[in-house]
């Protein structure tokens, strides 16, 4: 609505006040004693309170009324203010999204203000505020159950490891998107869709040879209890990338260890390049990233990491998520979820949103040229 003709509805409606309840015979004195009125009004969603506001401060803005306002909660809003006075669940009070919910963990920064930003994109891509729901220690799932029943919600984006957690105790018959995790077992995958945290190995793998045109083979080390539905698609985008794969499996750090070293003795630099995935079995942050900075560095071999972390340390590139990018992707599909009446996919979804991080001091030593590039962190900071 255009500001102007906001303005204008709402002083038009003190002038129909002042006309029809106080009547010509006491005009005159409208000027001299200011009348009460309640503005009674329910905001539905962001927009609707953005054009309601406007018009109350016009009302307002007539010197002849006092204003006293009452805003009407909706029946979700009183529904999640009943359930957080029980203390049993602690939803935020906002109004719902067409049989949608978040679950997340209450936690500390900066994994508050992570999550945050994933609602922000879940919101704005839905279109509406959702129903939330922040986990607390002593919280029992039939409380979550309960209370996602009284809300007519279908589905529930749950984010982290405890949201996860406590979908695993909700109604069958209500949907999990589940987002904010590395990976869970592909077991617990099968009947809900989950976006890890790990970056697409294509999108990767397509980084690796903007930046080395000449790469020719990628060594990876990785553990197959965590990371063997990642290989699978890492081996897949590698041959439509015109590379080779050249994939160890290591289920302790001494294997791993072992393999690291083989590795560094048989790597052109010119050809190859090194991927540390996210795997806290094969990239230890107190042996293993050490060893690789070394000898990576000594030997001008590239060496690019799923972990944004490693970037500060030293490794040429990452792709780290676009948190409000990936909020976006989980109402997709969760309202994907809604309209095909439960359809969607299932398992272990790779990371799409993504944002480019790159060590400027390490393509100076490689020889590399950054520009062209949509680099959105550059390490070492300016």
């Amino acid at each position: 609505m255009n500001p102007s003709h906001t303005a204008r509805l709402g002083l038009s409606l003190a002038a129909f006040w002042l006309a029809a309840c106080i009547g010509p015979a006491m005009a005159s004195t409208a000027s001299q004693v200011p009348h009460a009125i309640t503005v009674i009004y329910s905001e539905t969603d962001k927009k609707a309170a953005d054009e309601i506001e406007p018009i109350i401060v016009a009302i307002e803005n007539d010197k002849d009324l006092i204003v006293y306002r009452v805003r009407v909660a909706t029946g979700m809003e009183l529904a999640a203010n009943e359930a957080r006075s029980s203390g049993h669940v602690n939803p935020s009070a906002n109004t719902g999204a067409g049989g949608i919910a978040v679950i997340y963990p209450d936690v500390s920064e900066p994994y508050r203000s992570v999550f945050a930003r994933i609602i922000e994109g879940i919101e704005e891509q839905s279109r509406s505020r959702v129903a939330r729901f922040v986990l607390s220690a002593n919280l029992n799932p039939e409380d979550i159950s309960n209370e996602l029943r009284r809300q007519n919600v279908r589905v529930v984006i749950v984010l982290g490891r405890n949201g996860l957690k406590a979908a695993t105790g909700l109604d069958r018959d209500i949907g999990v998107i589940a987002g904010g995790v590395l990976s869970i077992p592909e077991a617990d995958a099968r009947n809900i869709s989950v976006l890890s945290l790990a970056p697409d190995p294509a999108l990767l793998f397509a980084r690796l040879k903007a930046f080395m045109p000449a790469a020719k083979r990628v060594f990876v080390v990785y553990d197959p209890n965590q990371n063997a539905w990642l290989l699978r698609l890492a081996k897949e985008a590698a041959r439509t990338r015109g590379l080779e794969l050249v994939s160890h499996e290591a289920s302790d750090l001494k294997t791993a260890l072992r393999i690291y070293q083989d590795i560094f003795a048989s790597a052109d630099p010119r050809t190859d390049a090194l991927w540390l995935p996210q795997d806290s079995t094969t990239v230890d942050e107190a042996s293993v990233l050490p060893l690789v900075l070394q000898e990576t560095w000594g030997r001008n071999l590239v060496f690019f990491s799923s972990n944004v972390a490693h970037v500060r340390r030293g490794a040429l590139f990452s792709l780290y998520p676009d948190n409000v990018e990936i909020g976006r992707h989980l109402a997709n599909s969760a309202l994907g979820y809604l309209s095909s009446g439960g359809q969607g996919p299932r398992g272990v979804l790779p990371l799409k949103a993504v944002r480019l991080a790159v060590n400027a001091r390490t393509a100076g030593h490689l020889g590399i040229n950054l520009a062209g590039n949509q680099i959105a962190l550059i390490f070492p900071e300016q």
